[in-house]
């Protein structure tokens, strides 16, 4: 009689634990779970952003490709107006050489 209170209480003590474990690590599974959902949420939503910026990105060096473009095209401008600069200025000191010897032979002429 007291064997088979003594095995009735440990079933039962057993029972109860293995009922009380199994409830604890089924909400620890529905925490991890709930974890893993938010991390898969948390990262793919970063994929995204990240995705946004990397395309801002290209958008930036594409626009850098063409402002360097324009750059080069107006040092080559800015090349060219000083030569016909530096040309002009010649031509002007030619002229000028041209008129005070204009202006020599006219007063010779008087």
């Amino acid at each position: 009689m007291i064997l088979e209170w003594i095995i009735t209480t440990t079933l039962a003590s057993l029972c109860a634990y293995l009922i009380v474990m199994v409830f604890y690590y089924k909400s620890l599974l529905r925490k991890e779970e709930l974890s893993g959902n938010i991390t898969i949420n948390t990262l793919g939503d970063a994929e995204i952003v990240i995705r946004k910026y990397q395309i801002q990105l290209q958008r930036s060096l594409g626009n850098i490709d063409i402002l360097s473009e324009e750059l080069l095209k107006a040092k080559d401008e800015l090349k060219s107006m000083r030569t016909k600069n530096s040309q002009f200025r010649m031509e002007g000191d030619k002229l000028r050489e041209q008129i005070t010897e204009l202006k020599s032979k006219i007063e010779a002429l008087l």
